[in-house]
């Protein structure tokens, strides 16, 4: 573990507040804060909603996708699930979107001359990429926001981008596993009120460049934690693989752990050879064998020879960065 002790350790004023839940034999244990010794900010409770729903399907159901504020006792105010670009940002191109009806059986069926195409370098090659994510992605190239999802929590869906580049170029992705229950990174799900949900992003491109363990994802919002010592840092990574990942009907105490995120990020200078490496996972992993997004164009993904990758927690990291160098 990295000795970080003396950095100001932060607790949500929420902490303060008495729930008033009866007592119940699946309420977790919810250890003390002074038994945290990292890097992160911690809150603990149920965030402020301040966006009710970024999202209304319009032809279908969606998961309510709000966004929240959480207040630390040093006074740092943190965005949950995380800051994003969805309401303003650039709508990458439907490949699979049940809320517009874009229900495609295959690749064949779509007018793929009918995607934007995002000049990073006028001169450039022309890059096509497909894009799966649980839940949102953004992405940018040369630090150039070229799309974002568009849908940020469900129905499960797909996309396309198309961007002019010259090589060497960098991409960088922010990936948001979203939450119902904000601050606390659960959602209600196979019978517990705060189920803790899981992530995944895959993607390939028509440079032949695919996701793998080749890329760097570092973790910035980990939740829900019930007992802070399961947290660790070594070599760069942010690890929660002692904490548990099991859902509750009483998970309304849970910590949340918060990294600051640097500000140029996903600039092509940005210097990552902090950030570990990728870790990748399998599509039973992530769950996708009965996701028409996924499945009706899987040549375009695993067939490519790309791998769902995240952080070292698929399941507690609800905000990872990814960043690739394309040669």
């Amino acid at each position: 573990m990295i000795n970080t002790k003396h950095q100001a350790l932060a607790i949500s004023s929420i902490a303060l507040l008495v729930t008033g839940c009866s007592p119940s034999s699946d309420t977790p244990s919810v250890s003390n804060i002074n038994d945290y010794q990292g890097s992160a900010s911690i809150t603990q409770g149920k965030a402020t909603t301040v966006e009710s729903n970024l999202f209304e399907c319009e032809n279908g159901r969606s998961r309510v996708a709000g966004v929240g504020e959480i207040t630390d006792s040093a006074g740092k105010v943190w965005t949950v699930p995380t800051e994003n670009n969805f309401a303003n940002g650039p709508k990458a191109f439907d490949l699979y979107e049940e809320c517009s009806n874009t229900t495609p059986s295959s690749l064949a069926d779509i007018d793929q001359t009918l995607v934007p195409v995002v000049e990073i370098d006028p001169d450039g090659e022309e890059v096509t990429g497909y894009i799966f994510a649980d839940n949102y992605f953004e992405l940018y190239i040369n630090g150039t926001l070229v799309a974002v999802d568009t849908v940020p929590f469900t129905p499960f869906n797909s996309n396309l981008v198309k961007f002019k580049v010259n090589k060497p170029y960098t991409i960088a992705v922010k990936v948001i596993d979203w939450e119902e229950n904000l601050g606390l990174g659960t959602e209600d799900n196979r019978g517990k009120a705060y189920h803790a949900g899981d992530g995944g992003f895959i993607a390939s491109f028509s440079d032949g460049t695919v996701t793998s363990a080749d890329w760097q994802a570092q973790t910035f919002y980990t939740a829900p934690i019930y007992d802070l010592t399961c947290l660790s840092e070594e070599d760069g990574k942010r690890l929660s693989e002692s904490c548990t990942t099991e859902g509750t009907d009483h998970g309304q105490d849970a910590y949340a752990a918060h990294w600051e995120t640097p500000s140029n990020w996903m600039s092509q200078e940005f210097d990552s050879a902090s950030w570990p490496q990728a870790s990748v996972y399998s599509e039973d992993d992530i769950g996708v064998n009965n996701k028409k997004a996924y499945m009706n164009f899987i040549e375009k993904f695993s067939g490519a020879g790309a791998s769902f990758i995240w952080s070292t927690n698929v399941v507690l990291d609800n905000e990872v960065l990814l960043r690739y160098e394309v040669k």
